[in-house]
């Protein structure tokens, strides 16, 4: 039996015919007479490695191919693939194995199956064929698809058959010796741009083989407008081809199956198109021409072959066949079709991770749509370098993975939004040493316990009307408890600390570098002559936001717990302070959430604190500061945090008050997490090597904030207000300064 497939052309631009044996099938344009000389090929690139360096693929090399760009081809070789090290077979007329876009790229194996006259083709098919699958990349003409891969030439075409009016015949045994050929030497691929009758059983036992053998074969649909490929095709559905047999049609630029193509029919399954008029390729004689026929669609399905199996080692023929079946783009009606079978060859798609993705080397998952850590205003806009590492996706194919994608920021909020967003009322009773409060926030649902921000003059008014009960057990001894409040909070009512009521600046003793609902809080408070001691302990849930505004929980809430011990004496108008504090988080650091990628789990930490404050008449100064220390497993974190304050009572009447207050919030000075992550990974053996990486959380921004204070009674009420400038708010350098004002009147009834 013989199979042969046509393929056509014309000139451009000149008055007659150039023949050329086997013309026929789609028409096509001579581009130019034979080329010049092409320039000597490069040396091939080494292979991929983590982080290739950016190359701009999209040359004039490239453009004059349009088969690359329909076939999304530029996301391989930004990753690394270039068909370097595979085998590709081209079984068909030979090769001209003078081109010098196959120089140092002809497999010594390169033999003719029928006949002694060597793999020099005289037909120029096999040439176009082969300059369309791997010609090289070398800043002439056109390049290949993997163009660097090595080239089997087989030849198989039956002596004398070229010089026929209808085009090169080939033999079923001389294409059965040439598969074997291709099976002995490795070859990952076979490109078949042949067509014809079915194939007899000593080609079948050969395309077994070399299926067994786990190569990829690629056939070429056929150019006969027919609903199904050619008899040759079919055998792409038999069993034997183990589901390492595609078929390939061929589509225009706009990719519309093309006139001259055969259709997908009962190869749908295993069918996929590609660019096949107007293919871009040179002859035996060097010359260039557009060439149409589905013989120059399956060599960018061949190519692409070929660039799967060097990116990716591990992989099966099946599941390369899969993949490309897989990814392609669905064309004609949705879904697989007897038109356009899986659709359009996209290579990049291919080359995409499939399924889930995981570090390697363990079965951490890596979400490339989602944060796997979050990050806390103490880390402000922090820079993340490129945190590479290997993860594997459910083909267990290698990819090299940037996780500083993987952090997000947290964004700065405005200072006032929280404290002024809701409505709220206040009630408190006191007898003797005993005082009971509560505050509510209206919602429109109905109302809720809400901690509150500072409201009145002074923080020991302020203090009293959030949840809390506070009593006196002895004249040396208090104690308080409280719910929706900050154990510092129900502090200050019992060691009668006076803070201006600021709206944004916040003082560092209440600190912790997150929001936070204290659900629960006590303190204790002992006199021990001048010296007066308070321990505090506040349980609750740190708050990380998550989400969109009008999501119904964008929050991430983990739970903490504080514990601290402080000491205090005054000396006549001036008293000092200093203190311990505990904090552990269960799921957070600093209220930063570090998902498995980046170790996970929780932290501790210590903070230091120091205050004075000195009264003389009706002025007022205070100043305080906060040095943090945390853990999280073997790393270690720095943060501070500090405030000024000034204050003047009575300034226009007796019963008012002026504060200014200058503040860093809390803020991560120095440190940050090491991190061990998977570096490289061997397909052989499954082995993973490992590196340790850095992710920085010191940020380049430094919140200040600077706050003024008025407040006095007013027309039966009492009236605040506050003007505020932030400069890096939220500790982000490139923020721009976040100003405002408050004016608030509030009565009681």
């Amino acid at each position: 039996m013989r199979k042969r497939l046509k393929f056509g052309f014309s000139m451009l631009a000149m008055a007659a015919t150039l023949p050329l044996a086997g013309c026929g099938g789609g028409g096509g344009s001579v581009l130019s007479t034979p080329a010049p000389t092409p320039a000597p090929s490069p040396t091939p690139a080494p292979a991929p490695t983590p982080t290739p360096a950016p190359v701009d693929f999209r040359t004039a090399e490239y453009d004059r191919q349009a088969g690359l760009e329909l076939s999304n081809a530029v996301p391989a070789y930004q990753a690394g693939a270039t068909g370097q090290g595979v085998i590709a077979a081209v079984v068909d007329s030979g090769i001209d194995a003078s081109s010098a876009e196959f120089a140092g790229r002809i497999s010594p194996a390169s033999q003719d199956l029928a006949g002694t006259r060597g793999i020099q083709d005289e037909g120029g098919h096999g040439t176009a064929v082969s300059g369309v699958l791997l010609a090289a990349k070398n800043d002439s003409g056109i390049h290949g698809v993997a163009f660097n891969a090595t080239l089997l030439a087989l030849r198989t075409d039956t002596p004398g058959s070229c010089a026929a009016s209808d085009g090169c015949s080939h033999s079923d045994n001389a294409i059965a010796r040439a598969l074997d050929v291709a099976t002995a030497q490795g070859a990952k691929v076979v490109n078949l741009s042949l067509g014809g009758t079915a194939a007899n059983p000593t080609l079948r036992a050969a395309i077994g083989r070399a299926t067994a053998a786990g190569m990829v074969i690629v056939i070429s649909a056929g150019n006969d407008s027919a609903a199904n490929p050619s008899d040759l095709a079919l055998i792409a559905t038999d069993p034997l081809a183990r589901g390492q047999v595609i078929v390939a049609g061929s589509i225009d630029a706009s990719k519309t199956i093309s006139s001259f193509s055969n259709r997908a029919g009962s190869t749908s399954s295993v069918f996929v198109t590609a660019l096949g008029e107007g293919v871009r390729s040179f002859d035996e004689t060097g010359a260039a021409f557009l060439f149409s026929g589905t013989s120059f669609s399956a060599p960018f399905v061949s190519g692409a072959a070929a660039l799967l199996a060097q990116a990716f080692p591990n992989l099966t023929g099946a599941q390369i066949v899969q993949l490309l079946l897989d990814s392609a783009d669905d064309l004609g009606a949705a879904g697989v079709d007897t038109i356009y079978g899986h659709g359009a060859l996209n290579i990049g798609r291919a080359l995409a991770p499939r399924g889930g993705t995981s570090l390697a080397g363990s079965m951490i998952p890596v979400d490339a749509t989602s944060a796997s850590a979050s990050l806390s205003p103490a880390m402000g806009d922090v820079a993340q370098k490129g945190m590479s590492a290997v993860i594997l996706d459910s083909l267990k194919r290698a990819y090299v993975a940037d996780l500083a994608q993987q952090v997000r920021r947290a964004q700065p909020q405005s200072g006032l939004a929280g404290t002024l967003s809701r409505n709220w009322r206040s009630a408190s009773l006191s007898a003797g040493g005993s005082m009971v409060a509560v505050s509510i926030a209206d919602t429109p649902g109905g109302a809720t316990m809400r901690r509150l921000s500072l409201s009145e003059n002074q923080a020991v008014q302020a203090r009293a009307t959030a949840g809390m009960i506070a009593s006196r057990i002895d004249p040396l001894t208090s104690v308080a408890f409280g719910f929706g409040q900050s154990g510092a909070s129900i502090a200050g009512q019992l060691n009668g600390r006076a803070d201006p009521a600021f709206l944004v600046a916040r003082g560092p003793g209440d600190l912790t570098g997150f929001d936070r609902t204290g659900e629960r809080a006590a303190s204790l408070r002992h006199a021990f002559g001048r010296i007066g001691v308070t321990a505090v302990a506040e349980s609750g849930d740190g708050l990380l936001y998550q989400g969109a505004p009008g999501v119904r929980d964008p929050w991430l809430r983990s739970p903490y717990a504080l514990m601290s011990l402080s000491a205090d004496r005054r000396f006549g108008g001036l008293r000092v302070a200093g203190g311990v504090t505990r904090l552990t988080e269960d799921r957070t650091l600093l209220g930063a959430h570090f998902g498995p990628l980046f170790g996970g789990g929780g932290s501790a930490s210590w903070f230091a604190d120091l205050r004075a404050d000195w009264t003389l008449g009706s002025w007022s100064l205070a100043a305080s500061a906060r040095q943090g220390w945390s853990a999280m497993g073997a790393n270690r974190i720095h943060s501070n945090a500090f405030s000024f304050d000034i204050a003047k009572a009575g300034v226009l009447d007796s019963g008012d008050q002026f504060a200014l207050r200058i503040a860093q919030p809390l803020r991560i000075s120095q440190g940050g997490l090491t991190v061990r992550l998977p570096a490289s990974y061997d397909y052989q053996t499954g082995a993973v090597t490992y590196a340790d990486q850095r992710l920085n959380l010191a940020p380049t921004g430094r919140e200040i904030d600077l706050e003024a204070s008025y407040a006095r009674m007013l027309l039966g009420g009492r009236m605040d207000a506050n003007l505020f400038w932030r400069r890096d708010p939220g500790n982000f350098a490139a923020a721009p300064d976040d100003m405002g004002a408050a004016l608030r009147w509030r009565a009681g009834f």
